[in-house]
């Protein structure tokens, strides 16, 4: 999966500490690894939201030995692909909107990881700048 980061763990005394080595904004903690770990992934889709919300880069994950990985939920991750075609295509905000025949409300939405858009649109939407979304299962 292209939006799947690894993150660390650090025990400390009574807590556990997630980092992301590709992410530094994006640092929570748990009383357990497993707390730790449900923590982190929404922590690390509002430090990504944050990239966007700043008009900038979506940091590429490291592949590191190892270490546990957090995929991204299927929409954020539809989201940041979104953001990252329209970036290459030069596309502002306004520019996706008029692409995409709607509102620039509507096109802020779509990028927006803490609006609940329907993957549909947003998959509508990287259809529109010639991309697709292609979801796949992984047994773990």
């Amino acid at each position: 999966m292209r939006f799947a980061y690894p993150v660390r763990l650090e025990k400390h005394a009574d807590t556990v500490v997630a980092r992301f080595p590709d992410v530094p904004e994006a640092l929570t903690e748990g009383a357990t690894v497993d707390e730790a770990l449900a923590e982190a992934r929404d922590c690390l889709v509002a430090a990504l939201g944050g990239y966007v919300q700043d008009r900038r880069p979506i940091p590429l994950p490291s592949r590191g030995a190892g270490e546990a990985e957090i995929a991204l939920p299927e929409l954020a991750a539809a989201k940041l692909a979104l953001y990252e075609a329209a970036g290459a295509r030069g596309l502002d905000t306004p520019g996706l909107a008029r692409l995409l025949g709607c509102s620039q409300r509507k096109a802020r939405r779509l990028l927006d990881a803490d609006d609940r858009s329907r993957l549909h649109e947003v998959e509508a939407a990287l259809r529109s700048l010639g991309d697709s979304v292609q979801l796949g299962v992984r047994t773990i």
